[in-house]
């Protein structure tokens, strides 16, 4: 495929000025969500097929957040759209002043493999919403789901104003080097650097949503039963292949014990397994050995147990672990749980920040102070208090990383505004006015401006 052509054909159909259009828009949006909705089982099948994950789980994690994502956009798009009236300093009077938003053009989205729909097709619904062309490169990992979903796309919809493209590193390397108006990642910090490096080629916006080492820290005050459930189910969620999952916890040494009990217990409870549809597999024999690689026995305190020709990894604790294991040297992404014990906070704080600044954070107390010190020390993209994971599902959060965690945000208005120019209109009226800003610069214009313009500032 040459792919300046298909570019150029997106930058002509955006020139048409069609996809500007609201109506436009949101009959693409329904087409989509329909498309979605009629060919569920065929992309169930797919997603079982590359991970093993049950259709019920596939559901619940992948389509149905889309659909109701759809439904949002549809009842608040014109909202969304409208021009924002500002007020005008009183140097420009009687001029009026507004934010007008505009689509950036043709927007490429880099998909990622863990949950291989929604994020192919979540950016790409928000780029659509915003009225932008897209070309979407689905992770090749998932070679099911990819080949579904190009299927799906490619047959259904105008490659100008929509496209799936397959393909590895060479066909996503290609990509980069053109010139797209966005540029959409989601996946590794290592891969994101090398997306950022090559989109600043053509000064491309871009947004990065990567991961990173996202802690759970839990304090001797807190509730340990719920804070335990909520953690073993975020963490063992599709295996632990989820960026947001909680990477490792910091827990109070005089609460250890117990909550090592309770963590155990829970994964017992669960009893994870890919018959009873709460587990998958791991993606790839690649990803299986790193996994694996990450485990030292020594330190395994439950589970451990992998099967390779099934590419399994059971849910697994290892404890007395130290800065200096393996299993904290890279994210682990995967359904492997470090647990590291402290004997006051600062301890805690002091581990947090031996890694760049991570995705999330999840804390786990009842007291207002130890809540503020960690907001207010702890900088990460995004968060819970006494919850994990669930910061995701509400769409009047920004969701994003920071620093190396990522660069921007989406989902909801944030999701809209990430695929939009915010352009900035004066609009001034011909019949009158001041000759202040013009030469000659007088002594008495000069103390009038001086005048006009402190008068705008109030401190």
């Amino acid at each position: 495929m040459n792919f300046d052509d298909l570019l150029n054909k997106q930058h002509l159909f955006f020139d048409t000025q069609s996809t500007k259009d609201l109506k436009f828009r949101k009959q693409q949006l329904k087409k989509l969500k329909q498309l979605l909705i009629a060919n569920e089982s065929k992309l169930n099948e797919a997603v079982y097929k590359d991970f093993k994950r049950s259709s019920k789980e596939n559901l619940v994690l992948e389509l149905y957040p889309m659909y109701k994502t759809i439904k949002t956009i549809l009842r608040k798009l014109d909202r969304w759209t409208k021009s924002t009236k500002v007020s005008t300093n009183i140097l420009n009077i009687p001029a009026k002043s507004y934010i007008k938003k505009e689509p950036l053009g043709s927007v490429l989205v880099i998909g990622a493999w863990n949950y291989p729909i929604q994020l192919s097709l979540l950016p790409a619904i928000y780029a659509i919403s915003a009225g932008n062309t897209v070309i979407i490169k689905p992770s090749e990992i998932p070679s099911h789901t990819s080949k579904v979903i190009t299927e799906l796309i490619n047959s259904n919809f105008d490659e100008g104003f929509l496209k799936v493209v397959e393909g590895g590193i060479p066909e996503t390397t290609a990509l980069l080097n053109l010139k797209f108006d966005k540029v959409f990642f989601t996946g590794s910090t290592v891969v994101g650097k090398i997306v950022y490096q090559a989109a600043a080629r053509n000064l491309t916006d871009v947004t990065l949503e990567l991961g990173g080492k996202s802690p759970a820290i839990f304090t001797k005050d807190a509730n340990l039963k719920m804070g335990v459930k909520r953690l073993v189910w975020s963490k063992y969620l599709n295996a632990g292949q989820t960026c947001l999952a909680p990477d490792y916890v910091l827990v109070d040494e005089s609460i250890k014990e117990r909550f090592l009990e309770l963590v155990y217990k829970e994964i017992e409870q669960h009893n994870y397994s890919i018959h009873n549809e709460n587990y998958v597999q791991i993606i790839d024999n690649k990803n299986f050995k790193r996994l694996e690689g990450l485990i030292d026995k020594d330190k395994v305190s439950f589970g451990g147990e992998t099967d390779e020709n099934e590419r399994l990894i059971y849910p697994t604790v290892m404890t007395d672990i130290t800065l200096e294991d393996k299993i904290m040297s890279e994210e682990i992404f995967g359904p492997i749980l470090p647990v590291l014990s402290f004997n006051n906070l600062d301890e805690a704080l002091h581990v947090v920040k031996q890694f760049e600044k991570p995705l999330s954070l999840y804390l786990h107390t009842k007291k207002r102070n130890i809540k503020r010190k960690i907001l207010n020390e702890i900088s990460f993209g995004g968060g819970c208090v006494n919850e994990s994971v669930m910061h995701y599902t509400n769409s009047e959060l920004p969701f994003g990383g920071v620093g190396h965690s990522g660069i921007g945000s989406y989902h909801g208005k944030f999701g809209f505004d990430t695929f939009s120019h915010q352009k900035a209109i004066m609009d001034k009226p011909s019949w009158f006015e001041l000759n202040l800003k013009y030469y000659k610069r007088t002594t008495t214009k000069v103390k009038l401006i001086k005048a006009l313009i402190l008068s705008m500032f109030r401190y």
